[in-house]
Formats: structure tokens, C-alpha cells, sequence
């Protein structure tokens, strides 16, 4: 088959490689492939301490992609960037400490893996962490991926495996067409849409499904002198507002991420840099010495329940969108199931929630 990916996110690339290895004729088309929520990406690959009460199906999904990561990882370059040191959610105050109280009590009865640790316990683990860190859950499962690195290195696998860019926006997609901002028309036996945020501007379908959730980072560096940060992953709760600290490597740190339904603007704003960097001190007090990068936003695509869209929306035109803050999360899992759905496969059972059945009267078959 022509497989036309629309969209060169993380998930893009994913799926344009896996379906060039398993032998489609594979051409990727954005007009900036590795731009924008990618981009911006904290790269936590966390569906454990993201997980909450009532959204099983999204634990699964993600729990059953971080599965994949390894192997995943091993076939590309640099293994993608990727991280294995695990997580540690901390809290600051009691009522902080409360609520990871009970997402711990909520994983342990899913069966899953997690070790509660006292104050005292949290910083012999992370001995930078300040004093006002009252309690913390340790998650060694959960892992982290520099999502820059990966992305090189999903463009390369991509390319390797035979996938051919066209850099050029689209303008919409149909049942064996791509129209082309510039007027030109890509035609393919099936498109697979995955343009994140942009997709619902592309197929009418998805237009109030597809919604952009603004989140703006900054990305930090410990300046000489400074003390060193985190060497995991840190999620914190603080006065209930969520904050997250990636390590880089080079004493680098993501800190992220605020989250707005703001359409989509992408500017960064005072206020978010504000939160961000007052929240971040209250965990890690040295952070007023590290020096600032980079601040950016990017543009997480939503869904109504935080599941992805992923199967086929009509014959010829296939959903893989709607990711969410599990983008990177779920890219092994997402390439998987395509290339079920193209070889007119059951995709993998956890993935089978995630059709766009549920939110939209499809007609479900294939191309």
C-alpha cells in the first residue's frame, strides 16, 4: 500500500517507520517534521504516577506501551535518549501528601508497583530536594526519554527505512488524498492522521473532538557552582498544582508544565514562567541558581476522556491523534497498532479501547 502519514510529530515518525519496515511505500508529510509538541516535550514516560481513578483504559494503554519502550528504543540510534532511572512523586504539604496517598492506594489495588517513602526516604534519594518535601512515592517502572534525541532518531529510522518526507503543510485529508497547502494533491491507497493538535483542522470529523491543551516549559542548566539536579525523574504536588522535573544530560533540567485551554496560542507568558519556576523551588531551592535555556509552549492534542483516537475513521483514512500528554508515552504502542489496522489486524488489545467509535459514528474497515 501508499501510506500517507500526515504529520511528523513523534507519533508520525513512529508510525512512518514501522510502516516502511513492514513494507508500505511510506511518505511523511509536514512542513517542519520534529517541530512543534514533540518539540517541546518533557519526555516523561510516567502512565503509573499519571495515573488516576477512572481512567483505567488510559493506564493500560500506557502501561502496555512502556512495555515496548525498551525494545523499542534498542532498534534506534542513541536508544532514542532514552532514560531509565525511574520516577519519584513527592508532596509538599498535607494536603499534597493526602492525594498521593491515595493514587498510591489507588495503584496498589491495580497490582501495580509502588514503594511509599518518607521525607526522609525522598531526600536520601535525591539529597538536592528541599525540606518542605513531606512525603514521596518511589516508581522505579516508570521511565524518561530526551524527546530531542528521539526525534533525531526517529527521522533517521524513518528515512532508513524507506519513508519519503514531503515538506509541505496539508490542508485536508480524505479517503485516498492529501490536498497540499500549496494546492498539490499526495494520492495513497490510506492516510494515517496523526498531525496532533492540527488534526481536526484537517478532517472534518474530528473538528470538535481534537482540541489543543497549551503547556509551556523551560528547559534549565546548573550553572558552575550550582548543586547538581535531580538523577530521576521528579513529580511533585504542590498546593495541588502539578510540576515535573526531567533530568538532561550536561546537568540540564525540563521543568514543566502548565496547562491551558487557550485554543492555540503558543506564546509563553509571565505568569506560566512564574508558576512554573516559584513551584519548582519550593521542591528543589538551588534551582534559583541554575541558568534559563529556553522557555516554550507547545500544543498537547486533547480528547474529551484522554484517550487517543486511534483506528480507522472511515475506509482509507486512519485516526492516530488525540495523544494528549502521552504522545511519546504511547508512540510504540500507536505504530503497532497502525500496521495491525493496515494489515487488517486486530490491533493490540489494550489499543482497541482508543477507537474512534466511541466518540464518533465511523464507518470502521479499513482501505
Amino acid at each position: 500500500m501508499k501510506v500517507a502519514v500526515v504529520g511528523g510529530g513523534v507519533v508520525g515518525l513512529s508510525v512512518a517507520w514501522a510502516a516502511a519496515e513492514a513494507g508500505h511505500q511510506v511518505v511523511l508529510i509536514d512542513a517542519a517534521p520534529g517541530s512543534g509538541a514533540s518539540w517541546v516535550a518533557g519526555g516523561m514516560l510516567a502512565p503509573v504516577t499519571e495515573a488516576w481513578p477512572g481512567e483505567e483504559h488510559v493506564l493500560a494503554l500506557g502501561s502496555a506501551s512502556l512495555d515496548r519502550w525498551p525494545d523499542f528504543a534498542a532498534r534506534l540510534e542513541k536508544k532514542g535518549g532514552l532514560r531509565e532511572e525511574g520516577t519519584l512523586a513527592v508532596a509538599v504539604d498535607a494536603a499534597d501528601r493526602e492525594e498521593l496517598d491515595g493514587v498510591a492506594d489507588y495503584l496498589a489495588r491495580l497490582g501495580r508497583e509502588v514503594r511509599r517513602l518518607t521525607a526522609r526516604e525522598v531526600r536520601r534519594l535525591e539529597p538536592t530536594l528541599g525540606m518542605s518535601v513531606r512525603s514521596g512515592l518511589s516508581v522505579p517502572g516508570d521511565l524518561a526519554v530526551d524527546n530531542r534525541v528521539l526525534l533525531a532518531s526517529l527521522r533517521k529510522a524513518a528515512t532508513d527505512a524507506g519513508a519519503q518526507p514531503i515538506a509541505v503543510a496539508a490542508r485536508s485529508v480524505s479517503a485516498g488524498e492529501v490536498l497540499l497547502v500549496n494546492g498539490s494533491t499526495v494520492a495513497c491507497d490510506a492516510v494515517v492522521l496523526a498531525a496532533g493538535a492540527r488534526s481536526g483542522g484537517l478532517y472534518e470529523g474530528l473538528a470538535k473532538v481534537v482540541r489543543p491543551v497549551k503547556g509551556e516549559i523551560l528547559r534549565l542548566k546548573a550553572r558552575p557552582g550550582a548543586l547538581d539536579p535531580p538523577t530521576r525523574t521528579v513529580r511533585a504536588l504542590v498546593e495541588g498544582r502539578h510540576v515535573y522535573l526531567v533530568p538532561r544530560e550536561g546537568r540540564g533540567l525540563v521543568l514543566g508544565a502548565t496547562q491551558y485551554e487557550t485554543g492555540f496560542d503558543t506564546d509563553v507568558t509571565v505568569a506560566g514562567v512564574r508558576d512554573l519556576l516559584r513551584d519548582a523551588e519550593r521542591v528543589l531551592p538551588g534551582i534559583g541558581e541554575y541558568a534559563v535555556v529556553e522557555c516554550a509552549a507547545g500544543l498537547r492534542p486533547g480528547s474529551p476522556d484522554n484517550l487517543p483516537l486511534l483506528g480507522w475513521l472511515e475506509p482509507g483514512v486512519l485516526a492516530a491523534t488525540g495523544h494528549h500528554r502521552n504522545g511519546i508515552l504511547l508512540a510504540p504502542i500507536t505504530a503497532e497498532a497502525v500496521v495491525d489496522l493496515l494489515a487488517g489486524r486486530e490491533p493490540p488489545e489494550p489499543a482497541r479501547a482508543a477507537d474512534p467509535a466511541r466518540l464518533l459514528d465511523v464507518t470502521n474497515g479499513g482501505g
